[in-house]
């Protein structure tokens, strides 16, 4: 097993240079870059991709441009008009983008292996303390999402595979079928409405993930704050993940149910919750227990964005989301270096806990 996990830490090396690669090139080609915007800012536009599409107020000047282009370097930017060419080079250097792609590219591939991920363009602040700033909203909602669905849908499971077919299976399976119909936006609009004083009741606060007086509460009194602040978005998140994970638990069940060897155990005289909790239980599970770092992943680039855009929660989905808009480079490949280790260190979790759960699984045996 050890030669195993090593070799899939080697493959992660490779399997991000081949991510941040294609992103990288694929970036260049994207108009409203950094400078664009910088210099749409100066010259009072409200954003660079109005004056690529050439708005009917600028049209005069797309035009006046067009008949009167020279081959001047900084003309390739359409917001550089009327501002000094010396002013768009040093422009240009400050950014890095006075050296071809391919040189950029291998610059900051050696920062990123010496975990210098370079400053953020325009919040003048260390890309990788502005991770590491995020990093804990993200987890947070990953986490207990995951682990509420886990906690309500294995024993919702469980009951409706012993109970299959009855009257509480067909009602709860309804149930199941009109939260996953629901999309987890329009969910977390609507506890909004209800709960954060839209039009109804005014129970839980609608936007961010502590208080205004976090620091002067107590120890008790900043777990209960944190709690009550991420209630709603871990529920908003939770409610898709619900009906494929009871039903995936129910399926599991049913099927270790109508094997021979739980017949064998009933045969011999076990009670039906010895044979379910010492028998079935250990195998059924397999499948629905390991999975349980992907379902975090899932959750974790998911619903992260759209989450923490409805709650007000400044986290790695919305920081991501902010940055493309705003052509932040080292912020994007930052964060897309982070979602991509972690995904792939995942990975490698969830083929331990298959092992552990089941130790019969032997991983290099395959390989061979």
């Amino acid at each position: 097993m050890t030669s195993y996990i090593l070799r899939r830490l080697l493959l992660i090396i490779p399997t991000l240079f081949g991510i941040i690669l294609i992103n990288f090139f694929l970036i260049q080609f994207v108009p409203g870059g950094p400078i664009e915007q910088i210099l749409a800012e100066l010259q009072g536009k409200n954003n660079v991709f109005e004056s690529i599409a050439g708005g009917s107020e600028n049209n005069d000047l797309n035009n006046d441009f067009q008949n009167n282009q020279s081959n001047s370097f900084s003309e390739k930017y359409i917001g550089a008009r009327g501002l000094p060419d010396d002013f768009i080079i040093e422009l240009e250097k400050q950014f890095g983008f006075d050296k071809p792609p391919i040189e950029r590219f291998f610059k900051m591939i050696w920062s990123y292996i010496c975990f210098d991920f370079g400053e953020s363009y325009f919040r003048s602040i260390s890309v990788f303390d502005l991770v590491i700033e995020k990093l804990p909203v993200s987890i947070s909602l990953g986490l207990w999402t995951t682990l509420l669905a886990y906690f309500i849908s294995i024993p919702l499971g469980i009951k409706k595979a012993v109970n299959d077919g009855s009257r509480f299976d067909t009602w709860t399976s309804g149930a199941i079928i009109v939260g996953y119909a629901i999309p987890g936006f329009l969910f977390a609009i609507l506890l909004l409405v209800l709960f954060s004083g839209g039009s109804y009741l005014q129970i839980f606060p609608i936007r961010g993930l502590t208080s205004d007086n976090w620091d002067t509460l107590s120890a008790s009194g900043k777990v209960l704050d944190y709690f009550w602040h991420i209630t709603l978005p871990v529920i908003a998140s939770s409610i898709a993940g619900f009906a494929t994970l009871t039903l995936l638990t129910k399926n599991s069940f049913l099927d270790e149910i109508n094997k021979q060897y739980v017949l064998t155990a009933k045969a011999k005289g076990l009670s039906e919750k010895k044979v379910l909790y010492s028998h079935i239980f250990r195998n059924a599970m397999l499948i629905v227990i390991a999975g349980f770092p992907g379902a975090f992943l899932s959750v974790f680039f998911g619903a992260s964005l759209i989450i923490e855009t409805i709650f007000s929660l400044d986290g790695l989905g919305r920081m991501g989301f902010e940055a493309t808009v705003a052509r932040d480079y080292p912020v994007i490949f930052a964060t897309l270096y982070v979602f991509g280790l972690i995904g792939l260190l995942i990975g490698i979790l969830s083929d331990l806990m298959y092992v552990w759960i089941d130790p019969r699984i032997d991983f290099e045996s395959r390989e061979n």
